[in-house]
């Protein structure tokens, strides 16, 4: 048979446990944390992206797949939810470049 004590010290982690429960507190699991969103700049015309990263190729993002095109290619600046973006930009966002070279 158990001690009184045994018996006492069972019933308290019992009640906390519902208590932290009821509370909605969990126990900390460790969770890296994501890294911060890369930032990207929209632009309506070529030049404004231009001037914004001179080192760097302008390309004609397709918001809506995240693909983006090259000047020259059949859908640069031509697809209906898009906009002029800075290539590393796009690169960091998760976007990429078209694969059938339209």
């Amino acid at each position: 048979m158990k001690s009184k004590r045994t018996l006492g010290l069972t019933r308290l982690v019992l009640i906390l446990a519902v208590l932290l429960s009821a509370a909605g507190v969990e126990s900390q699991q460790l969770v890296p944390s994501p890294p911060p969103a890369a930032t990207l700049t929209l632009f309506q015309k070529e030049a404004q992206a231009q001037a914004h990263c001179p080192q760097d190729t302008v390309v004609w993002l397709n918001l809506s797949s995240g693909i983006y095109h090259f000047k020259g290619q059949r859908w640069f600046a031509n697809t209906n939810h898009g906009a002029f973006v800075c290539e590393k930009e796009a690169d960091k966002t998760g976007s990429r470049a078209t694969e059938n070279g339209q």
